[in-house]
């Protein structure tokens, strides 16, 4: 369903469940991320009324997301931390070229977030599956289950703007091509997309 071309390799689970805090603390700020990637598409993209509606609706599950997170994080004596670097959003944001039109712009944006969206709800699937720890292992099947709406949001989002359907998909299956080599040097630590 998620395209994805690469899975994620099942003994990060085991690496994630032995780093739980480190998994989510990094989770939390996942979503916040989350919740700001829809409030830049807002102010950025005024002028698509639709995409804002979604965004604000997004926004707004993302940062209810993050308190979810940040209540696992609390209720088990962890503290939050700080934000680290995501290597895999960075490599994934490197892909399209800089420049050319505002359209251009919004549908690499759109596609980037729908991976990362994808990549997530992989991972959660895999949480959800493979913790021995059963609070969690629902805690995250739920949040699959929303993650995966949110993919094909902005896909669909992507080929509503997109210059036509074949290119955007083109330009999807690229990504997802490049987002695949990229995953080969990933998955061994305790981050949700590392």
């Amino acid at each position: 369903m998620l395209g994805l071309k690469l899975p994620t390799d099942p003994r990060w689970a085991d690496i994630a469940e032995k780093n739980i805090e480190e998994i989510l603390v990094d989770h939390a700020y996942c979503e916040q991320k989350a919740a700001s990637t829809a409030i830049s598409l807002i102010v950025t993209y005024p002028e698509y009324s639709e995409l804002v509606t979604a965004m604000t609706a997004l926004a707004r599950e993302e940062m209810g997301h993050f308190k979810m997170v940040h209540d696992k994080i609390l209720q088990r004596g962890y503290q939050m931390g700080w934000d680290r670097k995501d290597d895999y959003v960075i490599a994934l944001r490197d892909f399209f070229p800089k420049g050319g039109s505002r359209a251009t712009q919004l549908v690499h944006r759109l596609l980037i977030a729908g991976l990362i969206e994808a990549r997530s709800c992989e991972r959660f699937r895999l949480l959800s599956e493979q913790l021995q720890d059963q609070e969690l292992a629902k805690f995250y099947k739920d949040l699959m289950i929303s993650e995966a709406n949110h993919y094909t949001m902005f896909l669909k989002f992507a080929r509503k703007f997109g210059e036509s359907r074949e290119i955007v998909d083109q330009k999807w299956q690229d990504l997802l091509e490049f987002e695949a080599s990229i995953m080969k040097d990933l998955g061994n630590k305790e981050s949700i997309h590392g």
